[in-house]
C-alpha cells in the first residue's frame, strides 16, 4: 500500500539546514527588494555599496571591495556605474597617490535615503514575524557566524545581482 507524502510541518523542519533557511529567506528578502531598488534605479550591489559610502566619509575602492567580499573588476564596474549616474565619485587620496579614494555625492545620499526606506520597509515584511529584540538578536548572530565562516571566493557580476 503506498503512502502519501507526509504534509506534517516538523517532517520539513527536522530535514532543514540553517544554509537552506538562509538562502530561502534570502530570496524572500532579495526579490522584493530588488524590484523596489530598480524602480530607482538601483541593485541591491549599488546599494549596498551607496550604504557603505554613506557611512563613511571618503573609502578607498580597494577597502570597500574588500570588506564587502567583492572582485577587484566587478567593484570597478559598479563604481563605474554609481560615478555614471551621478551617485558617487572618485578623487585621489589625500596621503596616498597610489589609492583612489571614492565619496557619495549629495545626489547619492538623497537615493541611499530612499533605498534605506525601502530596504527597511522589505524588512518588515520579511521578518514580521520577529519582535524588535528578535531582529536585534538575529543580526548580532548573523554577523558573528559571518566573521568565523570560511574565507569564500570573492563576488563577481556574472553571479547575478
Amino acid at each position: 500500500m503506498a503512502t502519501s507524502p507526509s504534509t506534517d510541518t516538523t517532517d520539513i523542519e527536522i530535514a532543514e539546514f540553517a544554509g537552506q533557511l538562509f538562502f530561502r529567506l534570502w530570496r524572500a528578502s532579495h526579490t522584493r527588494v530588488a524590484e523596489a531598488f530598480g524602480s530607482i534605479g538601483l541593485t541591491p550591489a549599488l546599494f549596498g555599496i551607496l550604504n557603505v559610502l554613506g557611512a563613511r566619509e571618503g573609502a578607498i575602492q580597494q577597502e570597500i571591495g574588500s570588506a564587502m567580499g567583492i572582485d577587484p573588476s566587478t567593484m570597478v564596474s559598479l563604481i563605474d556605474q554609481l560615478e555614471a549616474a551621478g551617485l558617487a565619485k572618485r578623487r585621489p587620496h589625500a596621503t596616498d597617490r597610489r589609492a583612489r579614494e571614492v565619496v557619495i555625492t549629495p545626489k547619492g545620499r538623497r537615493l541611499l535615503e530612499r533605498g534605506r526606506q525601502m530596504s527597511m520597509q522589505v524588512e518588515d515584511e520579511v521578518l514580521q514575524g520577529l519582535t524588535a529584540a528578535e531582529r536585534r538578536q538575529l543580526l548580532t548572530l548573523l554577523r558573528r557566524a559571518l566573521s568565523s565562516a570560511p574565507p569564500q571566493s570573492l563576488w563577481r557580476a556574472e553571479e547575478g545581482d
